[in-house]
């Protein structure tokens, strides 16, 4: 008798735009289940830190390529990752094809735990795990979003106009989506879930419905 095969990884896809609430959701979703975490823009954010230490121009393909294939991620301490000129720094470094390629591996690494996991990023469930058997997309409104972000950043003392920080929501949306590589946009089999007039809990209870749904199918 053949041995049985080993059950698949119940991974869980958060795909969605930047400040739309997927971070957290994805977070929650993760200790509701008890799998592992993975925020993917961290791992981009870690190659447009390394580029801007270096004294590299954000927009050096040829440098990206190479950071990307050496980098050490315990190297950045989430601290210096953070903040409104990374987050757009990471926009443009995600935007090249060759570090979307070196970070892929490293993603289904950690997609094929046992067990499962959950990621959260723009392409999740578009390239990295398209076989996920539960995959969301989560959105709000560009204003929502901005506000978001606005309070995020004034609660770490960063002044920054509210007028700005919707400029650059719209200017990453742009970017992400228009991109020609893995653009940002909703798998074809990711239900999407707006969390524009949602409390924490309220989209959090909401994408634990959608994932139970999916299990029992």
């Amino acid at each position: 008798m053949s041995a049985a095969r080993a059950p698949r990884p119940f991974v869980i896809a958060v795909d969605g735009p930047a400040a739309s609430g997927k971070g957290t959701m994805a977070r929650r979703l993760a200790a509701h289940y008890g799998l592992p975490y993975l925020d993917t823009g961290l791992l981009y954010r870690m190659v447009a830190r390394a580029m801007l230490d270096a004294g590299h121009d954000i927009r050096d393909a040829e440098a990206a390529a190479q950071i990307v294939e050496s980098f050490d991620e315990a190297a950045f301490p989430e601290e210096r990752l953070r903040g409104r000129e990374i987050g757009e720094a990471a926009s443009v470094v995600a935007a090249v094809p060759a570090v979307r390629a070196g970070l892929l591996a490293r993603q289904r690494r950690f997609a094929s735990q046992p067990g499962g996991a959950v990621l959260d990023g723009r392409d999740i469930g578009t390239v990295i795990c398209p076989d996920a058997p539960a995959k969301l997309f989560v959105t709000a409104t560009p204003e929502v979003r901005a506000a978001r972000r606005h309070k995020e950043l004034i609660g770490r003392g960063e002044a920054v106009p509210f007028d700005g920080i919707l400029a650059d929501i719209r200017r990453r949306d742009a970017r992400d989506s228009g991109r020609s590589d893995a653009p940002l946009k909703a798998a074809d089999d990711a239900v999407t879930l707006d969390t524009s007039a949602l409390t924490v809990e309220e989209a959090l209870a909401a994408a634990i419905g959608i994932i139970e749904t999916r299990r029992a199918a």
